[in-house]
């Protein structure tokens, strides 16, 4: 049925008002073709849709829609003037902002939706708007996918962010006093005039200047090319290269040296940098403008701007010989994370920051516990699984973990092996709890003799996984096929991870298997389109936001990556591999990266909101406290899983 149509058949149901005017259908025509998406549509359907329209004059001041209250009529586009949409807080002031001009729209989200206004829109100037039905617009969209795919895009870029903005602001109080920079400054706003000398001067010129300009860094430009940087010099490399060895200070700077230059683009957000330098132990990165060198960025610079920075407490937990105070700054991640929640970070920035810091925390632990126990007999390499694996912590995670060491020459050396590592073992965990990560209730955990093994006994165990694929043994081997180095030989686990994807690609019924379990694990919507809750017990009218939530997401990825071969375990990271490698469209991987995002966003806020008010954080949430839009989200959010299952069973179907 046309839109003229519908319009001739079915009753009328909203009556304009007196102060709405006719529009000549040229007019209406001319400003649909130069404004997103009606100039995409046909000359027929434009003038069918011009019929419809009917212009209006709002002065500067007039409140169009008020939030949860207007029932929307009309699509309103902007032809002249501006509006503002906001949304205020309890205490009246204004929590969000958007200022829309000429060409935009105002309603489209509510009345595809079928809601009321999601937000207070007020006029700024005096403003004249086209008017159209909500019924023909509503029909347009149905009939033209390039409108259809326009508002679907507009909504993912423009409303995931106003639900970010909510869980902020809703879910936690802002404190002034710990405002970071992490999303706002960047290396080129840290970064420091540039001072180099040429690579054949001499370590004494290089200290002159390095006094002269009471500078804690030099860099180094080739002889035959000023413009390149092909090193750099600090401070800590004349007292630890020169002065601890007594090198000669006339030999060249070349010598002391460290090359090649690690650099930063002069646009990297302070939260980039500090995952670079966090990462790599290096603490001067040259700032690149353009294929130049145009200054340097020190940790000094981020530690000047912040007071409570992640990087002083990763500095800190670095610089600690007892387990006491290990156990203590454990216990400070839940504060830094609070920070560069405020500041903006989304799910992937938060958990590649947590990530870090318990990487850093079990390193200490286990550097004090080989400097108590003496060397091991083995190399080894202590694996992290589950979400530990995949860089997904959030907040107190049970640990997941396991020992893999080299295979043993004799039994003597097996046994000094094997009573060595459960020691460590048994100290390490106990560590981990002290820090604030719980035993794991399945105990898989590397005090546990049957996830402390040698390669060989690893391999075996992997290869009754991959060539049985027993459905009830994967229940629980899932998180194993995640694993990851966290400390020790990580050439032991790079071994294991090279024999897992070999024996995967030889025909292995596992990506079949655990395909099969992710498309049974159902979306938590009803067919009215309603939260699946818990119906009893604890957690009555509660959702376990992980298991019914996240982990088809996780699963979808874990499933894909072990079928074509990809090794990394991150879920963010092993959907964009998969997207590079066209396994999967470009709208589909944006659309799950949205969706996994805004949940892990929901699960870290609800968590933090539980241990400061002093609770033990979970997985549990109250659909009924979250907001209208965050409710909206999360159900548009879940019925992704429905098309990542139908990608699995295209690619898996039943026997």
């Amino acid at each position: 049925m046309s839109l003229l149509d519908k319009e001739k058949n079915e009753p009328e149901l909203f009556a304009y008002d007196s102060s709405t005017h006719a529009v000549a259908p040229e007019v209406a025509v001319s400003f649909f073709k130069q404004s997103m998406p009606f100039k995409e549509l046909s000359q027929e359907v434009l003038q069918e849709l011009a019929l419809h329209c009917r212009i209006d004059f709002f002065p500067k001041g007039t409140r169009l829609f008020t939030y949860n209250e207007t029932e929307i009529t009309h699509l309103h586009l902007i032809q002249r003037g501006g509006v503002r949409a906001f949304i205020t807080g309890e205490d009246g002031e204004v929590a969000l902002k958007d200022y829309r001009g000429a060409g935009a729209n105002i309603g489209a989200l509510g009345i595809i939706r079928g809601t009321r206004a999601n937000l207070n829109i007020e006029t700024i100037e005096d403003t004249f708007c086209f008017l159209i039905p909500r019924d023909i617009f509503l029909d347009l969209v149905r009939e033209n996918s390039a409108v259809s795919h326009f508002f679907l895009k507009s909504f993912s870029d423009n409303v995931v962010a106003t639900a970010y903005h909510e869980l902020r602001s809703n879910k936690l109080s802002r404190r002034s006093s710990d405002d970071l920079y992490l999303f706002n400054v960047t290396a080129r706003d840290l970064s420091k005039a540039l001072f180099s000398i040429s690579a054949s001067s001499s370590i004494q010129e290089a200290a002159a200047i390095m006094a002269r300009r009471s500078i804690g860094s030099l860099l180094i430009y080739a002889d035959e090319d000023p413009g390149s940087m092909v090193g750099i010099i600090t401070d800590t490399d004349l007292r630890g290269k020169v002065i601890a060895e007594g090198l000669d200070y006339r030999e060249p700077v070349t010598s002391i040296m460290s090359s090649p230059l690690k650099t930063v683009p002069a646009s990297a957000l302070c939260f980039d940098i500090l995952l670079k330098m966090m990462s790599t132990g290096i603490h001067h990165l040259g700032v690149e403008l353009g294929g130049s060198v145009i200054g340097v960025v020190t940790s000094h610079d981020i530690l000047v701007q912040q007071g409570n920075s992640p990087y002083y407490l990763f500095k800190e937990i670095v610089a600690q010989s007892e387990f006491q105070e290990i156990h203590s700054l454990g216990r400070k991640i839940s504060g830094i994370v609070r920070n560069i929640i405020n500041e903006g970070a989304k799910a992937g920035n938060i958990t590649q920051m947590i990530a870090l810091l318990n990487d850093q925390i079990l390193n200490r632990i286990l550097t004090l516990l080989q400097d108590q126990m003496g060397p091991p007999p083995l190399k080894y390499s202590w694996l992290q699984l589950g979400s530990e694996g995949r860089r997904e912590q959030t907040f107190k995670t049970d640990q997941d973990n396991a020992i893999v060491y080299a295979d043993p020459a004799d039994e003597g050396e097996a046994r000094r092996a094997e009573e060595y590592f459960k020691l460590l073992a048994n100290r390490a965990v106990n560590h981990l709890v002290e820090c604030g990560y719980p035993l794991c209730s399945s105990e898989t955990m590397a005090n546990n003799p049957q996830w402390c093994k040698p390669l060989s006994s690893w391999k075996a165990i992997f290869r009754k996984w991959i060539s049985i694929a027993d459905s009830e043994a994967l229940l629980t081997a899932g998180i194993f096929f995640d694993f990851r180095h966290g400390f020790g030989s990580e050439q032991l686990a790079v071994d294991l991870r090279d024999f897992v994807t070999s024996e995967i690609k030889n025909h292995s019924p596992l990506p079949y298997y655990l395909a099969r379990q992710c498309v049974a694990n159902r979306a938590p919507l009803s067919f009215f389109n309603n939260f699946i809750v818990e119906k009893d017990g604890e957690h009555k009218d509660q959702l376990d936001i992980k298991l019914r939530g996240l982990s088809p997401f996780v699963d979808f990825a874990r499933v894909m990556a072990l079928r074509f071969g990809i090794r990394e375990t991150n879920t963010l990271e092993r959907l964009r591999l998969l997207h590079i490698n066209e396994k999967i469209s470009k709208d589909l991987y944006e659309s799950t990266v949205d969706a996994y995002e805004l949940q892990m966003q929901l699960r870290v806020i609800h968590q933090l909101s539980q241990i400061e008010d002093g609770r033990e954080p979970d997985n549990y949430i109250h659909p009924e406290e979250l907001t209208d839009l965050e409710k909206q989200m999360l159900k548009d959010a879940f019925s992704v899983i429905e098309r990542l299952q139908n990608v699995l069973d295209n690619l898996f179907p039943e026997a």
